[in-house]
């Protein structure tokens, strides 16, 4: 097994990107270093490669639209012609709503909050009827949802599985420890099977 190489501000940006670290260790290193350590595992790496690349630190300062309405999504009785407004939340409420107009088998579901979140000035109708395509999408036997590019231990886990459905997740998992301490892609590859064959 190769080792990587200490996370501290001797590595270069390159060598940096070869390597999987933990969410962890990208933390403490923007901690010792004063980056902002805040947001998804793709934020901070982001952060820790100007840093590499730089040697300056971001401002961290970063302009936010805040929402302008005031309409309490916790509260406020909703209707299939509430508007969705700029500053939706999901809710007791909202899923309690929901319940109430799909049935009790409603769940948020990712796809779901993103499409209420991009869909301002749409309504509840419009977002019941919106959940209910998504969910015959995900009951489709060929659906596959989607793995954010931040997890790519799941992605690969899944990737491996599905190409060899005769390995067990312990042989996967086994695949997977010795791709992260290479310099290499952290994506499967049929020629992963060589580290357990």
């Amino acid at each position: 097994m190769n080792s990587r190489p200490t996370l501290d501000s001797g590595i270069s940006a390159d060598e940096f990107k070869t390597h999987y670290w933990l969410l962890e260790e990208l933390v403490a290193f923007c901690k010792l270093h004063g980056i902002k350590s805040s947001g998804g595992k793709l934020d901070i790496t982001a952060r820790i490669e100007k840093y590499l690349r730089t040697g300056s630190v971001s401002s961290n300062k970063i302009s936010v639209k805040k929402p302008t309405s005031k309409f309490n999504w916790a509260n406020e009785p909703l209707t299939l012609q509430t508007t969705i407004t700029d500053n939706y939340k999901n809710s007791e409420n909202v899923r309690a709503f929901f319940k109430n107009q799909i049935g009790e088998h409603f769940k948020f579901n990712t796809e779901f909050m993103n499409w209420m979140k991009a869909n301002t000035g749409k309504n509840l109708s419009d977002a019941a009827e919106a959940w209910n395509q998504i969910r015959l999408k995900q009951k489709s036997p060929d659906y596959t949802p989607e793995i954010a590019p931040q997890f790519e231990y799941n992605k690969y886990i899944r990737d491996l599985l599905t190409d060899n459905p005769g390995l067990t997740i312990k042989e996967a998992i086994a695949c997977w420890k010795e791709k992260r301490s290479l310099p290499i892609p952290k994506k499967y590859d049929k020629e992963d099977l060589r580290f357990i064959l």
